[in-house]
């Protein structure tokens, strides 16, 4: 059964102007920002996600642990930083429309934090704010069944990619799968439904704006439930995606690196054939010489084949 949710003015409109600004993020070669942006985004996801629910360590404590260094604070915070850096370095390995794979990520996400990583909760719970119930969940009977439809509606509706995100995000958050740690799945989980058909969500800090507006993040849950459907949350999560873009495309000076363009362009020609001037014409900034050292550094690190010899030059990704 469809979840439900009205489809208004505002969220079209949003919709829309998220099209706009995706086509922009396209045409700026930011599909894939450079490696030191995307860095710094995963960063701010981690702790902005994990800030929402509670995390103490810094940004500058979370870049230590990416690099591998030593970092003193809570062994419950790092242990949360951890799994959050391996959850999201294990995107390409899950598949968005799979129910297992969305357990198989919360047991990833909840390792050792919790005794029931991965498993559906086997108890009712209620969620307080302050000294208020403010949401009592569906029974531990009924979640098999109500996930199972949610997956259905997310694979099979032609609802728009946009929308369907956002409607996931909050029915799986009404639902309350888990024991702990369905806030940190909700936000995992939109990210991975939108990456896999526009490459930026991948790396676009979303969490970070949902963190600065924590309490109208709550508001919008709240008011959904009230309402008994999901439009205003819908409304508001197409707003936070629509100022994360801006917010991307507002980045100044960014100049992508020889790595940068060959990622960016594997995304593009995926495993077809591909000359010199074919690259050349998707990073019309480049001189060809340019393009010739991008090409011959991917060749000499095993990235691409060359097949042929001047101007019978293919390439190839491996």
């Amino acid at each position: 059964m469809k979840p439900p949710y009205s489809l208004t003015g505002k969220i079209l409109k949003l919709v829309a102007s998220i099209s706009e600004k995706i086509g922009e993020v396209n045409s700026a070669h930011l599909s894939k920002p450079p490696t030191e942006l995307r860095k710094k985004n995963r960063i701010k996801t981690i702790h902005s996600s994990l800030e929402i629910e509670g995390n103490t360590l810094t940004i500058e404590q979370i870049t230590a642990i990416v690099e591998n260094k030593r970092v003193i604070g809570s062994k419950k915070d790092i242990l949360e930083v951890r799994n959050a850096i391996s959850v999201y370095d294990y995107l390409d390995n899950l598949d968005p429309y799979s129910f297992e794979s969305f357990c198989e990520a919360h047991g990833i996400l909840m390792n050792d934090l919790i005794e029931s990583a991965g498993r559906l909760r086997s108890k009712s719970v209620g969620i307080v704010k302050g000294s208020e119930v403010a949401h009592i969940a569906p029974g531990s009977d009924m979640l098999r069944p109500l996930m199972n439809d949610l997956f259905s509606y997310l694979r099979e509706s032609d609802d728009l990619l946009l929308i369907k995100s956002c409607v996931f995000h909050y029915e799986m958050e009404f639902i309350h799968p888990f024991i702990d740690g369905n806030g940190r799945m909700g936000r995992l989980w939109q990210t991975l439904i939108l990456k896999n058909t526009y490459p930026v969500f991948e790396y676009l800090p979303i969490e970070s704006l949902i963190k600065e507006r924590q309490e109208e993040y709550y508001e919008a849950l709240g008011k959904s439930d009230n309402t008994g459907e999901s439009t205003v949350f819908i409304e508001f999560m197409l707003e936070i995606i629509l100022d994360s873009l801006d917010d991307l495309l507002n980045v100044q000076n960014v100049s992508l690196k020889n790595i940068d363009r060959i990622n960016l362009f594997r995304g593009i020609i995926k495993d077809d054939f591909f000359t010199r001037k074919e690259y050349l014409k998707n990073f019309r900034d480049i001189s060809s010489a340019t393009a010739s050292r991008d090409l011959k550094f991917a060749v000499e690190n095993e990235l691409i084949e060359k097949l042929g010899d001047k101007n019978t030059t293919r390439y190839r990704y491996k």
